[in-house]
């Protein structure tokens, strides 16, 4: 299959890569690589989409940006699978809704629940719960503990509306346990999923940072990380996620 986003060939990215959506977020993974940003080989730039690949702690490791949403997610999954990429680990950042969740507090996903349109094409409108890798899960958790951090570990809820007008909608999703909302993981759990159906031993996880919240206890009205604690934050997310890469 041609490489028509990804302009990289087989070899160029690590069996793990770690999947922010922000390129400025993967070029700062990239500078906690071993050696730092001069010791890693940038592998993809073509639509700004940038890929890095690295070492961490001698283990090789790659970061590739996805953009937002799940449509773009998807074509920068399908072809890293087609690549020969093994373990993806979406880092990214997430609205915090679940009870006892706070702006900068980590959640580690077990499920992320399909309310976007491209999860829903791939499934052809089938219910499906897309769910993360157990061992690639459990090494977020324990990352995450071991770093300190407060943590939350179940299930999210992918969409595709940023400016959501629905008022009833973070009440409804709150009451199904759903902890936090953001735009890419079904995708990446599902297209995991059906590649290791197929035989192929690939595995998918996420760790997100919780930039907003909005409480239980407030009808309208989040509360935003400045970003200066969320970049604080999202560093520890990101360390966890390469101590996780690091331990598999």
């Amino acid at each position: 299959m041609t490489q028509i986003h990804l302009r990289a060939e087989v070899g160029d990215y690590a069996p793990l890569v770690l999947l922010p959506g922000d390129p400025n977020r993967a070029t700062r993974v990239a500078e906690l690589f071993d050696g730092g940003l001069e010791g890693s080989k940038l592998v993809n730039d073509h639509r700004g989409m940038l890929g890095y690949t690295g070492t961490y702690k001698g283990k090789p490791v790659s970061v590739q940006s996805t953009g937002m949403g799940t449509p773009s997610t998807s074509i920068i999954v399908e072809e890293l699978l087609n690549l020969g990429v093994k373990r993806f680990v979406r880092v990214g950042t997430s609205g915090g809704i679940g009870r006892g969740v706070r702006s900068a507090d980590l959640i580690v996903a077990t499920a992320a629940t399909p309310a976007d349109g491209a999860t829903a094409t791939y499934l052809h409108g089938d219910p499906y719960a897309p769910a993360a890798d157990f061992e690639l899960t459990r090494a977020l958790v324990d990352a995450a503990r071991a770093e300190g951090a407060n943590v939350h570990v179940g299930p999210i809820l992918t969409v595709d509306v940023f400016y959501n007008p629905d008022p009833d909608y973070v009440p409804k999703w709150r009451t199904r346990g759903i902890l936090g909302v953001e735009m890419e993981a079904a995708a990446l759990f599902t297209l995991a999923s059906r590649a290791q159906a197929a035989g192929d031993d690939v595995r998918a996880a996420c760790i997100l940072t919780v930039s907003d919240t909005m409480s239980e206890e407030e009808e309208i009205g989040e509360t935003y990380l400045p970003l200066d604690a969320l970049e604080k934050a999202t560093d520890v997310m990101i360390k966890v996620a390469l101590e996780a890469g690091d331990s598999i």
